[in-house]
């Protein structure tokens, strides 16, 4: 699916291609990951000024201390929601530039996502209208809270790091439902969490990762 079909066309599918083969080579291998990460324009998510780095593999500033995630980090966890199968309802904490949005969106049934930072979702709520995705429904509300009353959901990302898994986020969890999440301060651990069918959780250290921290308190 090619998403942006009047933008796009500034930055070669070339330079797009290439990042998709330094994902490869990082180890990501689900194809309908590679597929829509290759379709969806990162540039649009970015200000201008730094739209000509948009399909380097790393992580740039979006304002109010907030990042947009590189793109081996939006494919790693990606993949890590979807390795037990299709998800149907998914909460994303954390829409910052909406980028992670816009690919998860294209991965999942329904999505709903939530971000403290009010300037940031709504500049996000303009570029997935802009990119069609219809399938998103974005709140402004303290992401460690989640979204109870959409869930329970089979699939929970989460963009920022607290200092441990939030309780509230485990118990909107539906069984065998997933959660995939950074988890500590100077040192992180990328974590999936499983909730079993008789309501204990099985976690899995995937890997080393660096994000900001998750905060609560709104900002409008």
């Amino acid at each position: 699916m090619d998403l942006d079909l009047q933008g796009i066309g500034m930055t070669s599918r070339r330079t797009r291609e290439r990042l998709i083969a330094r994902l490869r080579e990082k180890g990501i291998t689900d194809p309908q990951v590679l597929d829509v990460m290759l379709a969806t324009p990162r540039h649009l998510f970015l200000d201008e000024a730094l739209a000509h780095r948009a399909y380097e593999d790393t992580s740039l500033p979006i304002g109010f201390n907030q990042t947009i995630s590189q793109p081996y980090t939006v494919a790693r966890m990606t993949e890590a929601l979807l390795a037990a199968g299709p998800l149907h309802n998914v909460l994303e904490v954390g829409t910052g530039s909406g980028y992670q949005t816009a690919v998860l969106a294209q991965c999942v049934e329904r999505l709903f996502s939530v971000e403290r930072i009010r300037p940031l979702q709504e500049k996000a709520r303009t570029r997935l209208q802009r990119l069609k995705l219809y399938n998103v429904m974005l709140r402004h509300s303290d992401g460690g809270m989640g979204w109870p009353e959409k869930g329970p959901f089979d699939g929970i990302l989460v963009t920022a790091a607290p200092a441990e898994v939030p309780e509230e986020l485990l118990q909107q969890l539906a069984p065998l439902g997933r959660l995939v999440i950074p988890v500590g301060g100077d040192l992180q651990q990328l974590k999936r969490v499983t909730r079993q069918e008789d309501g204990s959780y099985v976690t899995e250290i995937l890997e080393a990762v660096k994000f900001v921290p998750l905060l609560s308190g709104l900002v409008r």
